[in-house]
């Protein structure tokens, strides 16, 4: 089985991206710097932000290297000050062994006391005055200009410790306005930065903060934690590198900003981020090479054999632009592994190496690769328990149709297995090589996915004269139909929730849920929608989730094939009748 979590080993040319990540900051020149790394769930970012850690660690010159996860402050009470709170430790604790530089350290760290409490009054006043709370430091610079006496005492370790006092603080905010001596937030702002120039100065090392997983978060968090990091932006010796899905970030915009364009959107992540960079989509050779190294990894080679594998697949991929892949062979014998059946495992995984990579449901994604590899473990050691003869194979080359195909698709599938005593007709016409196939032979479910059908048909083994029973037995019971939608990213898992709650037939946030999610995890997300309204008793009703799966099914001819398969064996209704006519004539 393989962790979930990002590597710090590079299986897939990532050190590549990572190098240039480090050339820009050990760039003194372009210091401060803020860097985005952007990609897909699942790409590969966290990854990247590892391998460029692990790349300035070699350096000369040393770095206060801070990481910071995002979605691990997700229940946070402000998200604002879990990363300022983070920066500020990590400087005290870096300070430690030095009395000068820990006094510096600690007085910028009190200061980001005062920083929060203002973002917490900010907030508060904003709740009771109906003022949005896009960028509170911002806004409360101006609406309240100075709030308290500079002298005055204030217990800022309560209010860290109780969020709820932020309601306190909004009811009297009024009485802190009237104050006669007054505390200015501007003044703390620029004592705020002057104390983090100072304390850098004395450290005399740059300060990188690598913040990961933002595309998990709520929108709240998402944005909290950019204008947290917005009060760094242009301080000497820093750099930010910031992981996270564009899309994501910029459908977090209009939830504090009302009104926001797509140009707005737009020009909020470019003004924030600098250098953008971008994890490009692992094609066959790296998806290859991915999956070698798993299997190797699995197997638990000597370590440096393994690190002579990695090292002639990285190679191979950095040179791929004028020459051909290393053979599996060739790659055994520089690793002087001579072993039968690990060269068997990774010509399985160069056999599947194309269809993973071209498949729209999977794209080459490493974190679905790596699941999907994880089912194909698990559902091997039930077989083993329950003393079925299934090979390894067998249960990968269903696992991907499960994953590709969607679980209509999939539920078709195991019903011919089922009626044709396990060796369905229809699985030896689309395995023969000697005819062209008849596309109305085809059930409705997969009719649009003939070109993925003809891949999966040829990768091996083949089923024909293949009795499955046991293999699609295996499937239904062990592993619930409709499971391979947790490997469901965050965008796509809110689509899903969007599209459930949707009340009328068509809805600009449900199409902007879709225009965020790739293509790839549309049939996760239709077959999710099919299997709540599998639920619905009273079909005289227009369930709301009905009208979220039209939209997505008007979009996506591979979803629409499902749906309508699904609503046409529904109760008949006029409304619903009308519905499927509507769909039926959309190309």
């Amino acid at each position: 089985m393989w962790s979930d979590k990002e590597s710090k080993i590079d299986f897939l040319n990532f050190n590549d991206i990572a190098e240039s990540i480090k050339d820009l900051i050990t760039e003194k020149e372009l210091m401060p710097i803020s860097i985005g790394v952007f990609g897909d769930w699942g790409a590969g970012k966290s990854t990247i932000l590892e391998l460029t850690a692990k790349a300035l660690e070699k350096e000369e010159q040393e770095y206060i290297q801070i990481q910071f996860d995002a979605w691990t402050f997700q229940g946070y009470d402000d998200a604002k000050a879990a990363l300022l709170e983070t920066i500020a430790a990590q400087l005290v604790e870096a300070a430690a062994e030095d009395e000068k530089l820990l006094e510096k350290a600690l007085d910028f760290a009190k200061r980001i006391d005062k920083v929060r409490f203002m973002g917490l009054i900010a907030e508060g006043a904003a709740t009771i005055s109906g003022m949005p709370t896009f960028g509170a430091i911002q806004n409360f610079f101006g609406w309240a200009g100075d709030a308290f006496d500079e002298d005055e005492e204030l217990n800022f370790e309560a209010v860290q410790k109780d969020a709820k006092a932020i309601g306190q603080i909004g009811k009297n905010s009024k009485k802190l306005v009237k104050a006669k001596e007054k505390f200015s937030p501007p003044k703390e702002i620029r004592e705020f930065r002057k104390s983090y120039i100072s304390l850098l100065k004395a450290f005399d090392k740059p300060v990188i903060v690598y913040v990961d997983n933002l595309d998990r978060c709520l929108p709240e968090n998402t944005i909290s934690t950019l204008e947290a990091i917005r009060l760094f932006l242009f301080m000497p010796n820093t750099a930010f590198v910031v992981a996270a899905d564009p899309d994501m970030i910029r459908l977090a915009i209009p939830h504090f900003h009302k009104g926001a364009t797509v140009r707005h959107q737009t020009d909020y992540l470019d003004k924030l981020i600098q250098i953008p960079v971008h994890v490009p989509k692992p094609g066959f050779a790296e998806v290859r090479a991915y999956l070698i190294m798993l299997i190797a990894q699995d197997r638990s080679i000597p370590i440096k054999e393994f690190e002579r594998l990695r090292i002639g697949l990285e190679e191979s991929l950095r040179f791929s632009w004028k020459q051909g892949q290393i053979s599996v062979d060739d790659l055994l014998e520089r690793c002087e592994l001579d072993d039968a059946e690990l060269r068997e495992e990774f010509k399985i995984a160069e056999q599947m190496a194309p269809i993973l990579a071209e498949s729209a449901n999977i794209n080459g994604n490493p974190r679905i690769v790596k699941r999907l590899l994880n089912q194909v473990k698990m559902r091997k050691k039930t077989a083993h328990r329950r003393g079925m003869q299934l090979d390894e194979r067998t249960i990968t080359k269903l696992v991907i149709f499960e994953r590709c195909m969607g679980v209509q698709a999939t539920n078709k599938l195991y019903e011919l297995i089922d009626s044709e005593s396990g060796k369905p007709e229809l699985i030896k016409e689309l395995e023969r090589t000697d005819i062209e196939l008849d596309v109305e032979w085809l059930p409705a479910e997969w009719k649009k996915e003939v070109n993925f059908l003809k891949k999966w048909a040829r990768l091996k083994p083949l089923f024909t004269g293949v009795d499955l029973t046991a293999a699609a037995y295996l499937s239904k019971q062990n592993i619930p139909m409709g499971s391979v939608n947790s490997v469901m990213s965050g965008a796509a898992q809110k689509m899903f929730e969007g599209l459930l709650k949707q009340k009328t037939r068509s809805s600009n946030a449900s199409t902007e849920l879709i225009k965020i999610t790739t293509g790839e995890e549309y049939i996760s997300v239709m077959d999710s929608l099919i299997e709540e309204l599998r639920k619905v008793e009273d079909w005289s009703v227009k369930t709301p989730g009905i009208y979220g799966a039209r939209q997505l099914a008007a979009h996506d001819d591979r979803c629409k094939a499902n749906f309508l398969a699904f609503v046409k064996k529904a109760p008949k209704k006029r409304w619903l009748e009308s519905l499927i006519k509507e769909l039926e004539a959309t190309k």
